[in-house]
Order: C-alpha cells, then structure tokens, then sequence
C-alpha cells in the first residue's frame, strides 16, 4: 500500500491535456495498475470491450497529438514515449478501466487518480480567469502581427524596383546585381549573351546553383569555365543564342530584367527592373525549363 501512496503523488505530472481533455497514457496506467505485460494487458483490455470506450473516454493519438506530446516531454521524461502512437484515458476511462481489470491495486490506484484529476481541475478552474485573459491578450497580439506582416507583404510585393544607372556608376550597378544573385537560395539563372569573366567573380560566393546562359561567341572561354569549376563547382553552360536581353532568375520565383550585359553595366545608360506581370514571367520560366531539359549538359 506504501508503493501505491508514493505512485498517488506523482499521478498529477501522469496527466495530460490534449484535444482539451484531461488524459493519462496507457504506459502510466500500466505502471501504476502494476500490469505485468504493461501496456499490453492496458489495450487488451480495451479491445475485449470497444463499447465500453466510446472516444470521449479513450482514444489512440494521432502522429499530430503524439509530436505535441513528445514535445512536452522532451524535457522530462521522453523515454515513456513509445515508437507506437499511445492510447489515453480521459477520466471516465480510467474509471471504465478500473472496473474490467478487476485487481484490487487498479481499484485503490483508481481512487487515487481520481482525486489527482479532481486537483488538477480545481486548479484550472481557479486559474482560468487569468488564463483567459492572456489568452486574449495572446490572441490580439497575435493579430496585431499578422496585420503589419500581411502589410509589409503587400508592400513588398507593389515595390517597384527600377534602377537606372548613368555613365560612370559602374560599382554601383556592379553592387546591385551582386546584391540580385546573393538573393537565390537555390538556384540562379543568368541570361547573358556577352558575358565574360566579370561574372565568375559575382557568382563565386554563392551556395547555390548557377545556371548561365549565353552564347558561344561570348568572351567566356571554355579554360574559364574549367578553372572554375575545378574549384567551385557550381556553374552549368547552356549556349543559346536566341534570348537577346538579359534577366536574372531567382529561384524560378523572381526575374529582373537589365538592360545591359554584367560587364558592361554601368558604362552607358542602362537600368535594371523586376518583371511583375505574372504572364510574361511564367512564359519566361516555361521556357527557360524547355531550353534546360532538352540541352545536353
């Protein structure tokens, strides 16, 4: 009797709230009730009398419920958790499951959850005032936030970037097309015709892959492209000639457009701009897939 006492005062931290009920795992109940073949004997039990468990008495978790609580007990007690989704008892369960096990450590146990259920929802009870009231207070943050990112989005989306550069500002179009490339995460593609070895030095830093396409009487030479790769190993060489202007592709998600070549930007009058027309920005892409598939590389 001393062994179900000292069980009794750990039965509250055996308690669980998920679907927004009070529940214990078949694991627990098969330590407290002493199971000799532990949860085995617990889901036994239950499969013999299915009708006695309706599921706002008992149920087996979903992989969702059983991340969330594998989460809760990552700090505490993580090895009860088993590679199987467990089943739970609400109170009624529990009390249902007293009766078909019969023994008269599950009835003394029982009693004992029982009263730890009726503490834990007093305390609830006493504190749901407060807990309301963060809630709520929880809540309207929450919308508050979701009101300045959908405004922020909105106006990320209707920024319009144009960028015109006159003679002489060669740095700072060189920086703004460095900034372009660094924007992709997992694939860039560069449309170029004239190309040189200006941007070999603008891609090198990138962690993702490069495509370029340009022309085979650009003035990237097939020892550049070698010596590159043999230490970076990052670019692939489609020569197409039939693009005539430049654009920059990010992610197959974004495309600027530049009115003059990598190497020459800068020296004449020139800008850079983002495609917004979803339509032409789609024919872009599809067609952009169709030239990688069929190239052989």
């Amino acid at each position: 009797m001393n062994e179900i006492v000292d069980e009794k005062l750990n039965i509250e931290d055996m308690i669980y709230e998920i679907r927004g009920k009070q529940v214990m795992l078949d694991s627990d109940l098969a330590k407290l009730y002493k199971c000799k073949n532990g949860t085995k004997e617990i889901n036994q039990a239950v499969k013999n009398n299915l009708l006695k468990f309706p599921e706002r008495f008992s149920w087996v978790l979903t992989d969702e419920e059983t991340f969330y609580l594998r989460s809760k007990l990552l700090t505490t007690n993580y090895s009860k958790m088993s590679r199987t989704n467990h089943r739970v008892f609400t109170e009624q369960g529990v009390a249902m499951l007293a009766t078909i096990l019969k023994s008269k450590i599950a009835i003394d146990v029982t009693i004992g959850i029982m009263d730890a259920f009726v503490t834990m929802r007093h305390y609830i009870g006493s504190n749901l005032n407060r807990l309301s009231n963060i809630e709520s207070k929880v809540i309207e943050h929450d919308k508050n936030i979701k009101i300045l990112q959908d405004s922020f989005n909105k106006l990320e989306e209707n920024r319009e970037i144009n960028e015109i550069y006159f003679n002489g500002k060669i740095y700072d179009a060189y920086s703004k097309i460095k900034d372009i490339f660094q924007e992709s995460t997992n694939e860039l593609i560069i449309i170029d015709r004239y190309t040189d070895k200006t941007i070999l030095d603008m891609i090198k830093d990138l962690k993702c892959k490069v495509v370029l396409i340009t022309s085979k009487k650009s003035k990237l030479t097939k020892l550049d492209i070698e010596k590159y790769n043999s230490t970076y190993n990052n670019l692939i060489i489609i020569y197409d000639d039939t693009y005539h202007d430049r654009y920059f592709i990010i992610d197959k998600n974004k495309i600027y457009h530049s009115g003059n070549s990598v190497n020459h930007i800068g020296y004449r009058k020139s800008s850079i701009n983002i495609l917004k027309d979803s339509k032409i920005k789609e024919i872009i892409i599809n067609d952009i897939d169709k030239l990688i598939s069929t190239y052989k590389m």
